[in-house]
Order: C-alpha cells, then structure tokens, then sequence
C-alpha cells in the first residue's frame, strides 16, 4: 500500500531524478513496505509442519529412507498454488474463505464445511497440546506445568495483543524449525542419496508406501491453512498493489515449509532407517530414539522443533477455526479485537485452547486414534475445500480480471483432483485399519 502511494505521487517514476541519499531512504522503505505485506504465506505453510505433521514426516523417514522425497516436489507446488488462490481472493474480495462460501453457496453447505472444520481441527489442537507435553518431557518438565503455561501465553498473546505482534511472534516462533536442518547435519546422512531420492521418483504397489504418501500429502495440505492464510491477508488490509509481494510470500512461505519437513525425513532416514527402526508412533518417540544414534543433541533439537511446532499451530488452528466459523455466522472478528468488540471471534478462540489444554491432560489419552480420526476428516474435507476455492478464484463477478487464467486452471484442477483423490483413499485406508 506504502508503494502504491508512492506510485500515485509519482515518487517513484522520478527515481533517477533524486539525490542518491534521497534514493537509499526510499529504498529502505520499499524494504519497510514488502516486510509489512509477508507474514501469512510463511507462517501458514509452518503452522502445516506441526506435531501430526512431524509424527508423519519422522515415519516417512524411518520406514522409507531417502525414496519419498520425491513428492515434496509437486506437494511444494500444488500447495502454492492453492496458497496462491485464496491470497488473490483475500486481497481482492476483502472477504475471508468462508464469508466468501456463505455468500457463494449458501447455508447448509456453509453449516456442513463449518462443522467439519470445528471438529478436525479441535481433535489436531487437542494433538498439538500433547505434542507441547511430549517434547517438554524431553526436557524433564512435567505437562501439568507446560500446558497450562503454553495455553496462557498463547491465550495473553492473541486476546492481549494486536494482530502485528501476534504475527511478529508466529513468525518468530517459525525461526525454530531451523533446528532441524541442524539436526539432519549431526545426523551425517549420505546426501548423495538424498539428492537421488528428489530426483527420482521411486513408486511402490505396497499398501504401506501408498498411506504413506497420502498421509504425506494429507499432512502438508490441510483446509485450516486456507482459511487462515485468507483470514489473515483480509485483516491485514493488504489491496490489489500488494498482491505481487503476497505472492513472494507464499512461495517463500511454502518453500521453507517444505524444505523443513524434508529435512525431517532426512534426519529420521539417516538414523532410524539406518538403524533398523522403522515405526515411530509419535514425533516424541523419534526424537527419543536419535540420542543412542545422533547424540543427545540431536534428540534436543528436535524435540525444540516439536515444542515449536506445537506452540506455532496451537496459535494459529484456534484462530483459523474462529476466523472461519465467526465469518459464516456473520460475527465481528479480529485479533485487534476486543472481548466487547468480537466476544464471539474470541470466545470460540478462548474455548478451543481449554478444550485442548484439558483434554491433553487426561492420562492415556489415545493421540494416534485421535490423530486418525481428525485425519480423516480433514480428508473429507479437503476436496470439498479446494474445488470451493475453484469455483470461487473463477467466479468473475468477484474476482473479475484477477480470475484464474486458463494454463492455472488447467494446473490448479489436476491438483484438486489428485489430492482429492488421495485423500478419499486415505479415508478408506483409515477407515479399514480402525476396523
């Protein structure tokens, strides 16, 4: 927006004109400008990364070795893709995903995404907070003192702040997940075989391989990360000149996200498929398994990466799902919001982190049950998600000239198309095993 003023006053068309001082202060402030418009793409492409996230990355790894890498490449692209759609929408709507679906689609389809939404994404909260109980453990720290304080910092952070430090705060938590490339090097894994295994992809008929892959896929491309990447561009007030930077950030976003979780297979292939130890049943198990193979620093990264992770998604699941349920009832919401101005956005946000923090704190609470259930949920919801989104980037009524163009069509559908596919076969699969 800092641009487009400068733009309208002609500022920058003189550039040349200006004494060279003049010209670095304007610089500067062209770099103010696109670090006020990143934020949403990176923080929800790592929110993605999250303690389910790792747990399924961490057995990819384990059960796999280096093969599997192949498809962080075109889960890489397919995630910008649909990052890239609900930004534009954002932007030039002004209207969050589930505003825009209420308007679009009606009630009962607003009512039945809504439902479903609320109900994944309260089981993967309740699984983030006993991620945050399992890598405190790690450390020797009880749950009973690190969930109750995780769940008041996030709550004091959101309810107490404004939506620039919350986002300031998101972004700085993503910092962690750096330990893990630092992890994946003490791990001293054989890169030439890494390499191959991006470059060529190595298919399998073997029941196991294929969950494998679309619990891969699955776990990176969730609804809650549209609805937030949405939600959050809408309330930052960005418009049409911003769109280009908003774009940078979700590909940087994604692939930083992706990069990280490659670097999780990579470090559970080096030591735990190496060793012999082929299933993990939570990220904590595999944190706890690299102390006799890759030391116990190692084990120490990872598990900050995991409590990381956690605290990262444990803030941004309550809000998507209070962005999404407050815009379809057509509520006041906001993080800049007060209790008095958006008691509902709030509420709902406030009553998923006690659910959560409750839940998490019942012994032996079954997290892979849990896990498979909201996974297959999400599944469920994800193709009814991404061909929403569809028809909505095509609606030339709202879009107008920033729909989607042909050849991104053309792309964008192959994807929904595959994912969907893959995620009702993941149903299925879930459905069987549970049975």
């Amino acid at each position: 927006m800092f641009l487009a003023r400068l733009r309208q006053t002609g500022y920058v068309q003189s550039l040349r004109k200006i004494p060279s001082r003049a010209r670095r202060t304007l610089s500067e402030y062209r770099i103010y400008a696109y670090f006020a418009v990143i934020g949403p793409g990176l923080i929800a492409a790592n929110a993605g990364n999250d303690a389910s996230g790792i747990a399924t990355y961490s057995s990819v790894g384990a059960a796999f070795g280096y093969t599997m890498l192949w498809a962080f490449i075109p889960m890489a692209i397919s995630l910008i893709i649909v990052q890239e759609m609900c930004v534009r929408m954002g932007i030039v709507t002004g209207q969050g995903l589930a505003d825009l679906i209420r308007e679009q689609f009606g009630v009962r389809w607003t009512a039945f995404i809504m439902i479903a939404i609320l109900i994944a994404n309260t089981g993967v909260i309740i699984s983030e907070f006993v991620g945050i109980a399992q890598a405190s453990e790690l450390f020797g720290v009880s749950r009973y003192f690190a969930i109750p304080l995780a769940a008041a910092f996030i709550w004091w952070l959101v309810v107490k702040g404004t939506h620039r430090r919350v986002e300031k705060v998101f972004l700085a938590m993503s910092l962690v997940f750096l330990s893990y490339p630092i992890s994946a090097f003490l791990a001293h894994p054989d890169w030439s075989e890494a390499a191959s295994g991006f470059v060529h992809p190595n298919f399998s008929s073997d029941p196991f391989y294929l969950f494998a892959l679309i619990a891969l896929i699955g776990t990176t491309i969730t609804p809650f990360m549209q609805v937030y990447v949405q939600s959050s561009v809408v309330e930052k007030g960005l418009d049409k000149e911003d769109l280009p930077t908003a774009r940078a950030d979700v590909i940087g976003g994604t692939l930083f996200g992706i990069v990280i979780a490659a670097f999780i297979v990579i470090s559970t292939a080096a030591t735990l498929h190496v060793a012999g130890i082929t299933v993990i049943d939570s990220a904590a198990t595999a944190a706890a398994a690299l102390t006799p193979i890759a030391g116990r620093y190692a084990t120490y990264l990872f598990a900050i990466g995991l409590f990381g992770a956690a605290m990262l998604a444990m803030g941004v699941l309550p809000l998507a799902t209070a962005y999404s349920l407050s815009e379809a009832l057509g509520f006041e919401k906001g993080v800049s919001r007060s209790f008095r101005e958006a008691p509902i956005f709030l509420g709902i946000f406030t009553t998923l982190l006690i659910i959560g923090s409750i839940v998490a704190l019942i012994p032996g609470i079954p997290q892979i049950r849990l896990l498979l259930f909201t996974q297959c949920i999400n599944g469920l919801l994800l193709p009814v998600i991404l061909f929403a989104i569809l028809k909505l980037a095509n609606n030339r009524e709202i879009m107008g000239e920033y729909r989607n163009h042909p050849a991104l069509n053309i792309i964008a559908f192959a994807t929904a198309l595959v994912v969907s596919s893959l995620s009702i076969l993941l149903i299925g699969k879930t459905i069987a095993d549970m049975f």
